[in-house]
């Protein structure tokens, strides 16, 4: 069940921008971090007005809000949450029910488009999955002899505990006195907006394990390991043709280029090509692949099936096209919830770091491509919506 709480968050969505916009700068730590304050003050005074507001409206009792798709705990999260408002706060190492965690995955993966495309894998307490080569996952020979060759080089181990991803979580004292079920759904959508910042700049731009950072769809991984950033594969202009053969021909060159891997063997990838822009650049991408029908409607389409997805960790001017499936990301082990000891902006409030493993890195450097935008438009030819 996704998280459905009215109204936008519009303080905490302006110190998100600010404080990735610094990430991306390269701004130091000293500012990183005071944005980072920011941003999580504003996602806290925010929640906190919006939840307080919908409990003074939803009075009703748990099977109409059921009906209604609203929130109903399981016996296992009203005894967890209930004992959290009991002994004012959590106790130092507790872990969030399975079912809650369940939840929080869902909702990254139904509030943040990318993260859905790129396939993350939610692997509950597992901290490491193998990973098997299709096209060496089996094997020729007589009929009762020995099962070998090259079987077992079809498969590897990939660790996702060397990683983790940290959210601090600022509960206000006053959300312990709603009752469980908004304790649960405040803790819930916190960690999903906290979680999806760190996750989106860690499965695009993240740096590598030298800086404790997933290898992002950004990135390529040179032969000693050291992790650089893409160079452009080309240019999209997206240009206007009497029968689109400019857009399908240059949308043609990166398909095939995604066709075949690093090692140049060839790969399926009907279906399976997502177009990464920045939002900025989405409203121009729309518009030249727009057109519209006979009855009038406006339809946005783009050839061979390639799925469009807005993202502000790609840089404005750029788009970043990945092939699903090719690249591994996963979050594993419990969100374990410990008191962090240290002075807050926010009266009255209790602060908790919530940590969990993440890690995630392509399959090889073209699992993903990056091309530079030159889409250009005369006065007057845009539609206007």
């Amino acid at each position: 069940m996704t998280i459905k709480l009215k109204g936008k968050m519009e303080n905490f969505e302006a110190k998100k921008e600010a404080y990735m916009n610094l990430v991306k700068e390269g701004a130091d730590a000293e500012k990183q971090a005071a944005a980072w304050n920011e941003m999580q003050d504003a996602l806290v005074s925010d929640l906190t007005e919006k939840i307080t507001t919908q409990v003074r409206n939803d009075n009703v009792d748990s099977q109409i809000l059921a009906s209604r798709g609203q929130n109903v705990l399981t016996s296992e999260e009203r005894k967890f949450f209930n004992e959290a408002i009991d002994f004012g706060g959590f106790a130092e190492d507790s872990i969030l029910p399975v079912t809650t965690q369940e939840r929080v995955f869902e909702d990254l993966v139904a509030e943040h488009p990318l993260i859905e495309a790129i396939g993350l894998q939610n692997l509950g307490a597992v901290t490491r999955f193998i990973y098997a080569d299709p096209t060496k996952a089996y094997a020729w020979g007589q009929l009762f002899g020995e099962i070998k060759g090259q079987v077992g080089a079809a498969f590897r181990e990939e660790q996702i505990g060397q990683l983790k991803l940290t959210a601090f979580a600022v509960i206000p004292k006053d959300m312990l006195e709603l009752g469980p079920e908004w304790v649960e759904r405040y803790v819930r959508t916190l960690l999903v907006e906290s979680y999806s910042v760190g996750l989106e700049y860690g499965l695009v731009n993240g740096r590598g394990p030298s800086k404790s950072e997933p290898v992002g769809l950004m990135k390529n991984v040179g032969e000693d390991g050291a992790v650089t950033t893409k160079t452009s594969s080309g240019i999209l202009t997206f240009a206007p043709s009497q029968f689109g053969e400019v857009v399908s021909g240059e949308l043609h060159d990166v398909v095939k280029a995604l066709s075949t891997d690093a090692k140049d063997k060839p790969r399926k990838v009907l279906n399976k090509v997502v177009m990464v822009v920045n939002p900025v650049d989405a409203i121009s991408v729309q518009a030249r692949n727009t057109i519209q029908t006979a009855n009038g409607q406006w339809v946005t389409s783009l050839p061979y099936n390639i799925q469009i997805v807005e993202s502000e960790e790609v840089p404005v001017g750029k788009a970043l096209f990945f092939v699903k499936g090719e690249y591994l990301g996963a979050l594993a082990g419990g969100y374990k919830l410990n008191k962090f000891d240290q002075t807050l902006a926010i009266e009255d409030a209790m602060l908790y770091t919530i940590k969990q493993f993440a890690n995630g890195k392509p399959k090889d450097n073209k699992t993903a491509l990056v091309y530079d935008l030159d889409i250009k438009f005369e006065k007057g030819t845009v539609p206007t919506p």
